[in-house]
């Protein structure tokens, strides 16, 4: 992919969403603005929609961090694409076994039935090994690795009723990965750069698109893709640049679904979607080859997967 475009892209995205968001007036402008205000209502998970959520007011503060919604336990299966644009051997494909441990919520919105808000804030531990794939190549390198971290999620979806919903959504997280070699890389550079990641929990980001059926209130099958990138060593400063250049254009694109909200709220699931993980896969493609990007860096260990999944929500 021309790296150029994309940033062309990329920042034709920012100006485009502000400009538009500024040609239709609000009638409440206030920062502030509680969720009836904005016209959400909790949704019960156990009793449907339109019912005031019985965990809404179930709620405790861990520092400054509110823990508010349905516990939730997700079990997810995939197959990762390992890629070290440094080194001059491949990776076999590790397949993963992944659990989510969070607290869901889920509003309706005033302006459409079909409507609703969604939200997963969850911890993550997954292992991901090439003795789970089962396509080992011989000449390829074997990697057995460990991940953890904290990851929010979030979407718009469409209630069906009857306890049916479809929600796409948009998620982050940041990570702490270990990468055990299984296999000696040939060349000592490569053994050089491995060693890097090699027994070591490293410091990373990610983001998972996905899409969410719930066939009953409480269970839910999810599909999904999800980049991961690891980084070598941790600049926090150039990190943190590159993580506010993302947040500002993610916030952006909220501004945009917002007044999609307003004027097709049934629009606005697809459209929220498909913006936030257009604008998240073009910021990690840039990282591909810059870690920290826009800043001159190395190359990341970057993985890449599908993977399947099913949510209780209890």
């Amino acid at each position: 992919m021309n790296k150029k475009l994309l940033l062309i892209f990329l920042l034709s995205l920012f100006l485009m969403i502000p400009a538009y968001a500024q040609e239709k007036d609000t009638t409440n402008t206030d920062s502030t603005k509680t969720d009836a205000e904005e016209g959400w209502e909790s949704v019960d998970n156990n009793s449907g929609a339109g019912e005031v959520n019985k965990w809404d007011d179930i709620g405790s503060h861990i520092f400054d961090f509110k823990i508010k919604g349905a516990p939730t336990i997700s079990f997810s299966y995939g197959t990762y694409q390992m890629t070290l644009k440094s080194i001059s051997q491949s990776f076999n494909k590790p397949g993963m076994l992944e659990l989510k441990l969070g607290y869901t919520t889920e509003k309706s919105y005033y302006g459409s039935d079909d409507v609703i808000k969604y939200k997963f804030e969850y911890f993550h531990i997954s292992n991901f090994t090439t003795d789970l794939a089962g396509n080992k190549n011989s000449s390829d390198l074997n990697t057995n690795s460990w991940r953890f971290g904290f990851g929010w999620a979030s979407g718009y979806g469409y209630d069906l009723g009857n306890g049916f919903s479809i929600i796409p959504y948009h998620a982050i997280s940041i990570d702490w990965t270990q990468m055990d070699m299984q296999t000696t890389p040939a060349a000592a550079d490569d053994i050089h750069t491995t060693d890097l990641f090699n027994k070591d929990f490293r410091f990373g980001n990610s983001f998972q698109g996905g899409v969410q059926f719930k066939f009953v209130h409480n269970l839910a099958i999810d599909a999904s893709y999800e980049r991961l990138v690891v980084y070598p060593r941790h600049l926090f400063w150039e990190w943190g640049m590159g993580m506010v250049i993302e947040g500002a254009g993610q916030g952006l694109v909220d501004l945009f679904v917002d007044k999609v909200l307003d004027s097709s709220p049934e629009a606005a699931p697809i459209v929220n979607f498909l913006l936030k993980n257009a604008l998240s896969f073009g910021i990690y493609e840039l990282r591909q080859d810059k870690m920290n990007w826009p800043f001159e860096t190395v190359a990341p260990l970057a993985f890449d997967q599908f993977k399947v999944g099913i949510t209780i929500i209890l």
